[in-house]
């Protein structure tokens, strides 16, 4: 049987990623920092996921195992004899097992020069290549030599819900029955594909924003406008009327850059949106506001789901209205637990809107979303009488 490794023993790692890894053909052991789950997970050799959805589905995952991150001999070892590797750790954290990675590589090329797919299932854009990156960093020229064109990187663009049920065995994942990965095949090594039940394209960059500007864009509005209307799950959010109609017609602007730029046509983005929304409205799912909003200053980066689309709209010419009334809301996100929201509202105060979207989103004075951004703000706080911490 073959072998993967897997970095990040989470809900996504084990419900998601383990599960495609299983029903490919591996054996997989996961490489977690949780010793109570690790230890689970080594005991057991198996878990179980369960589908939130009203048919109550689930599976066993068997022939598992697991290592404790600090067994640093033991995760070389692993890496050594793997036959793909894959990680579900959040994208701030691929910097962080670089090293892990890069020990076991080092190891690798000495004693398997078998092809070796690396593959990061993050939430993030191009993800895989930022792992490379930090790999490479970390491994001489003659070792980054060595491993070109025997160790790739495809990058992924991955797509299910998940949520935290402290209920049952520590070992059991709950996710929606819903699932999508796409993998980059022009970034595969020999023209092998590792994993089966995914999509295989040549240019990734249509369906990486695809999920960003449609899937990601309308969870991040209907958190931030939850928010505001003091909702406490995504569920309630899209209860009201007057969420979900900005988040429907932030839709069909997003949808509409994608046509136009990518080629999607209208039917299949109408029928992916009606997917999405089905999927965020799960009253099974029960997904909590502050999960959803949390990180806005990533969330407001100037290639992410909510700046990025909006720029691209209007530098075509399209409406960004929705989309920019989304912004606003982020920028009246005040949550007092929530680190970076607490860390925007004091810039905000400190240095004023113009300074802040320069330093978060790369906006100036000079680009007509600012002027968008700033009207939508002052209507949303007329609409909710929420004016943040600024």
């Amino acid at each position: 049987m073959m072998k993967a490794v897997h970095f990040g023993a989470g809900n996504i790692g084990r419900g998601f990623i383990g599960s495609l890894l299983h029903h490919s053909g591996y054996a997989v052991t996961f490489v977690d920092v949780n010793k109570t789950l690790v230890q689970a997970l080594r005991e057991k050799k198996s878990y179980e996921v369960v589908f939130i959805d009203e048919q109550d589905g689930r599976e066993v995952i068997s022939g598992v195992s697991a290592l404790d991150a600090g067994e640093e001999q033991a995760v070389i070892e692993a890496i050594v004899k793997a036959d793909l590797i894959t990680t579900a750790v959040f994208v701030t954290m691929l910097d962080h097992i670089a090293g892990a990675i890069v020990k076991g590589l080092r190891e690798r090329i000495k004693k398997n020069q078998k092809p070796l797919h690396i593959m990061a299932c993050e939430n993030a854009i191009n993800a895989s290549s930022v792992l490379k990156a930090a790999v490479y960093r970390q491994l001489t020229p003659a070792e980054q030599q060595a491993v070109e064109g025997v160790i790739g990187f495809p990058n992924v663009a991955i797509d299910r819900q998940a949520i935290n049920r402290q209920q049952g065995e520590i070992t059991t994942a709950y996710v929606e029955r819903f699932y999508e990965m796409t993998v980059n095949e022009s970034q595969l090594i020999d023209g092998i594909k590792p994993l089966q039940n995914v999509s295989y394209v040549r240019d990734l960059e249509p369906y990486i924003e695809r999920k960003l500007f449609l899937v990601n864009a309308a969870h991040a509005i209907t958190a931030y406008m939850g928010y505001l209307y003091q909702c406490a799950t995504i569920q309630q959010a899209l209860e009201q009327p007057e969420i979900l109609t900005v988040v429907n017609r932030a839709l069909a602007e997003t949808a509409c850059l994608l046509q136009v730029k990518h080629g999607f046509s209208p039917v299949e983005l109408q029928t992916y949106i009606q997917t999405l929304l089905r999927r965020f409205a799960n009253p099974l799912l029960s997904d909590q506001i502050a999960r959803v909003a949390r990180s806005p200053l990533r969330k407001l980066g100037m290639n992410e789901r909510l700046v990025g689309p909006a720029r691209q709209l209007l530098a075509r010419n399209l409406p960004a209205e929705y989309v920019s009334m989304g912004i606003a809301a982020a920028l009246l996100y005040d949550a007092e637990q929530d680190e970076e929201a607490e860390q925007l509202q004091i810039y905000l105060r400190d240095n004023g809107l113009e300074q802040t979207l320069l330093h978060y989103s790369g906006l100036d004075k000079e680009e007509p979303l600012l002027n968008l951004i700033k009207a939508k703000l002052d209507e949303l706080r007329k609409l909710t009488g929420r004016t943040g911490r600024i």
